[in-house]
């Protein structure tokens, strides 16, 4: 008996030993592999890249290397005002002008040479110098402007260009990496990583009428010369343009946004083929987000969407059937739950185009096929004068409150400058009423660019400047301009 438990007893350790000795042996190379495994970690292996990957990549050569080349600098020359209190003193004036220097990136969209920028990268620029990723120089003129975005493209003439590759923004994904190339203090193609912090972004930092905000927020270092750089993913591919960054310093401290590559994408074709950005109007009026609590408030069972309080009887939706009270849920079969999606997908659409906006009414689901029109009413495509971009100036009809305010019945309206001739050789200021040209009066903008395109010698512009007075009476003014 005593022999056959010590018998038992003696299998028993054998058993142990070998059993440990197999653990022993088998588990060095797994604990070899991944230093932070535990005793109850699942089986790892190496992961290397290849193409789109879920984890952490062994590095981010792959997509630096493709998006650099289509990065460029900007430095763009402007002339600025800089008060000056002598001119008091000694009568010249107490103004002069002086000229500053700013710096930015940009990124080269196809291989004629075009290139995105922001808007305010080359605000005011009278001359425009872009440095390519091999070093190469060159001067690029301004294609076209979009201050609602602050978007703009210029155009370099060059060879052997590098254009970027476009994702599709409505893909990006929270958590998922991306890396910021641009130049940042001037230093020349600067790579820097990150994720995708959050998507849809409105900041209320574009300060324009038709302002469009729903920006990609990225936690990749960004900092001032970064703007108008490229936002790329794992494949180099562009996911948005750099603009901003949220800051108490203004360097980076944590968190930047960038205008997502869809946007991008229908705003410079507008401005390339256009000169101006086609938009839509769809009217609606008061609107509200809905929550929890918007939704008890006006007793509706879905608490995601946006209400409509009110529309414009001439806008596009109300013309479609829509009615104070809906609430949007889906445009083109994609979920609206704030005010930036339904900015996003309307900007890229244009007069002419149909979309499908599902409504919850008054307990059911209910899709309505609505013709986008523009602010006018139409379909009309618009088109910007190349005589007015020469001379530097956005014009717009006068509104019936305008005329009758001021007991005119003609008249166009300067709604934007930018660099050209009247920068150049005038002070005239956004907001003046052109009522004349060359003698000929004018009633629209079309009228404005026929004399400009037949004018020859000098052109003179005459008009006046709304709610502003010189000893009681309406400032006006006259600027004589060379062709």
């Amino acid at each position: 008996m005593k022999q056959s438990i010590s018998s038992a007893i003696i299998s028993v350790l054998v058993c142990a030993v070998m059993l440990t000795g197999y653990h022993t042996f088998f588990r060095k190379k797994s604990i070899a592999a991944n230093l932070n495994a535990s005793s109850t970690a699942l089986p790892t292996s190496f992961a290397s890249y290849h193409g789109e990957m879920d984890g952490l990549p062994n590095d981010f050569s792959l997509s630096a290397n493709r998006a650099m080349p289509s990065v460029v600098h900007i430095k763009s020359t402007q002339t600025v005002q800089a008060y000056d209190p002598w001119g008091d003193v000694f009568g010249w004036g107490g103004g002069r002008s002086r000229s500053a220097e700013s710096s930015g990136s940009g990124v080269i969209m196809n291989e004629d040479g075009y290139i995105v920028t922001n808007n305010h990268v080359i605000k005011d620029a009278e001359q425009i110098m872009v440095t390519l990723y091999d070093n190469r120089s060159f001067p690029a003129e301004v294609i076209g402007t979009d201050p609602s975005t602050d978007l703009g493209v210029i155009r370099i003439k060059a060879e052997h260009l590098s254009p970027i590759e476009l994702s599709n923004s409505d893909e990006a994904k929270v958590g998922q990496w991306v890396l910021a190339v641009g130049n940042p203090f001037n230093l020349a193609s600067t790579v820097t990583a990150g994720i995708v912090s959050a998507i849809g972004r409105n900041l209320e930092i574009i300060k324009d009428q038709a302002a469009l905000e729903s920006f990609i927020q990225t936690d990749a270092a960004v900092n001032p010369g970064n703007s108008g750089g490229a936002l790329v993913d794992l494949q180099g591919r562009l996911v948005g343009v750099n603009t901003a960054i949220s800051s108490p310093t203004g360097a980076y401290a944590g968190y930047a946004f960038a205008i997502p590559a869809n946007i991008v994408k229908k705003i410079v074709a507008d401005l390339i083929e256009y000169g101006t950005v086609q938009r839509v109007y769809l009217g609606f009026g008061k609107s509200t987000v809905l929550n929890n609590v918007e939704a008890e408030k006006y007793e509706l069972p879905i608490q995601e969407g946006i209400f409509l309080q009110s529309l414009n009887p001439n806008g596009s939706a109300a013309k479609a059937g829509l009615i104070p009270g809906d609430v949007i849920t889906k445009i083109d079969g994609k979920a609206i739950k704030t005010e930036a999606n339904l900015s996003e997908v309307i900007a890229r659409k244009r007069p002419g185009d149909k979309i499908t906006i599902t409504i919850f009414r008054e307990g059911e689901n209910e899709d309505i096929e609505v013709l986008l029109k523009n602010q006018q009413g139409t379909t009309a495509i618009t088109r910007r004068s190349p005589k007015l971009q020469e001379f530097g100036m956005d014009l717009a009809e006068l509104d019936a409150r305008t005329r009758k305010q001021y007991s005119i019945t003609h008249g166009v309206q300067v709604t934007r400058l930018y660099a050209g001739k009247l920068r150049q050789s005038t002070d005239m200021q956004q907001g003046f009423v052109i009522l004349e040209v060359n003698k000929e009066k004018v009633t629209s903008p079309e009228d404005v660019t026929n004399i400009l395109e037949n004018a020859k010698g000098k052109v003179t512009i005459e008009g006046f400047i709304p709610n502003f007075y010189v000893n009681g009476r309406l400032f006006t003014g006259s600027y004589t301009i060379e062709m």
